[in-house]
């Protein structure tokens, strides 16, 4: 039953690892036609609604603060479970490291767009984020989005190093007792081991 499982985890992690070279080769938001994989799109969706719930928080702290609490709530979010879970059961940290990676690139995305406001936001009349955060610098938008972008694929591409690490790890210990155990035709008594 635990390898069953533990090939379950390889398949899902296979996914993730399809879904973070996505990340890293097909996430074009901006551009029409754009058809992300669905687990994206849900992740996607997700994150839309945590953003705009920062905006929302922090609406009575001026203007700036509520512009950048979107995006900083859409990763404190996600960072603040894996803080948790990594407290709690490092050996899942997996999921929510790939969540705050994904989220990471969603923003990044935002802020290439600042300049550009191609991206196309929930109503019409709004003020695009990143735009007002950095007033239109290209050059800034550049810097902070490929910053934001890199931790972002680091943290999805780790988590799913990490994932396969800890499952692999749990088939060779698997393993191992599998040799040490005498089965249930030895004598009792009999050990394999010298």
């Amino acid at each position: 039953m635990k390898r069953t499982v533990s090939v379950l985890k390889l398949i899902a992690l296979a996914y993730l690892g399809f879904l973070a070279f996505f990340l890293l080769s097909g996430y074009h938001p901006e551009q029409p036609g754009y058809d992300p994989p669905f687990a994206i799109w849900l992740l996607d969706t997700i994150n839309l609604f945590i953003h705009e719930a920062g905006h929302l928080f922090f609406r009575p702290f001026g203007m700036w603060m509520h512009i950048i609490a979107g995006s900083l709530f859409q990763i404190v979010l996600p960072l603040a479970l894996l803080i948790v879970t990594w407290r709690e059961k490092p050996d899942q940290i997996t999921l929510p490291g790939f969540w705050l990676g994904e989220s990471m690139v969603n923003v990044s995305a935002y802020i290439f767009d600042g300049p550009h406001m191609k991206l196309k936001l929930i109503a019409s009349g709004l003020i695009h984020d990143w735009n007002y955060l950095l007033g239109g610098n290209r050059d800034a938008a550049e810097l902070l989005g490929w910053m934001v972008f890199g931790a972002g694929m680091v943290l999805a591409v780790g988590s799913v190093g990490w994932g396969t690490w800890k499952v692999v790890e749990s088939l060779r210990e698997e393993g191992t007792a599998r040799e040490v155990t005498p089965s249930r035709s030895d004598p009792p008594g009999w050990d394999k081991t010298p």
